[in-house]
């Protein structure tokens, strides 16, 4: 008897319970081999539980409490996680297409995590470790990641407009084409950071480190730049950026 494959024909339309979850995991011989994709998980509680490579893909999370949760591997692809995730180990999941809008991520490890064309609007994810994560078109528009450590992650093209990104650590990171504006980035770490072709316009930039930042075609106009550490080869790019021309 298999309890794996989306066997829901006595409650088709009943959310879960985290009973059902642990005598799956039971009867599949282990979390890894769970496999509840796309069904109906509102609201239930599976805090502090392994459930490391577990399928969710297209499951409903909406309203569940998995704060401290170890989902390292798992499978998250398009599901509905508007949940409490906080603490949660969530290193090397799939969370592609994933609706993340106002979830609280704050302190969650996200390590080398997929995190493309996923919506984190209004999400909190302040501290959280997003090293080497892929954000690739990810919405994180009024996105909360004051502290978050983004060192080395892949933020091509993510939209962290209005996103509060204070004393946060982007170093190495790649942002290249990222849409940025408005946002809160004071204090923030961008050393070796690739921000060619990145909308910074009306930013605040203010005490951020900048060296070694690649700054080519990025827009900084209105930017504020007030205390920012820059070195020699990226200045002539961050004057280009703020609209500054050399006259000759």
């Amino acid at each position: 008897m298999s309890l794996n494959n989306n066997d829901t024909t006595d409650r088709a339309d009943m959310p879960l319970t985290r009973a059902d979850i642990e005598q799956r995991i039971q009867m599949v011989g282990g979390s890894d081999k769970l496999d509840v994709s796309g069904q109906n998980l509102q609201g239930i509680d599976l805090s502090v539980i392994d459930l490391s490579g577990a399928k969710f893909s297209g499951a409903d999370l909406s309203g569940a409490n998995l704060s401290g949760t170890i989902l390292s591997g798992a499978d998250l692809s398009g599901a509905n996680l508007n949940a409490d995730l906080s603490g949660a180990n969530l290193s090397g999941a799939n969370l592609s297409g994933a609706n993340l809008s106002g979830a609280d991520l704050s302190t969650a490890i996200l390590y080398m995590a997929d995190l493309s064309e996923v919506n984190l609007t209004e999400a909190h994810l302040s501290g959280a470790d997003l090293r080497k994560a892929r954000f690739n078109n990810a919405d994180l528009s009024y996105a909360e990641l004051s502290g978050a450590h983004l060192s080395g992650a892949d933020l091509s093209k993510a939209h962290f407009i209005n996103a509060d990104l204070s004393e946060a650590d982007l170093s190495g990171a790649h942002m290249s084409g990222a849409h940025m504006s408005r946002a809160h980035m004071s204090g923030a770490h961008f050393n070796g950071a690739d921000l060619s072709g990145a909308d910074l316009m009306n930013a605040d930039l203010s005490e951020a480190d900048l060296s070694g930042a690649r700054l080519s075609e990025s827009n900084l106009s209105g930017a504020s730049v007030a205390g920012v550490l820059i070195s020699a080869e990226s200045k002539e790019d961050l004057l280009h950026a703020i609209g500054v021309r050399w006259s000759t």
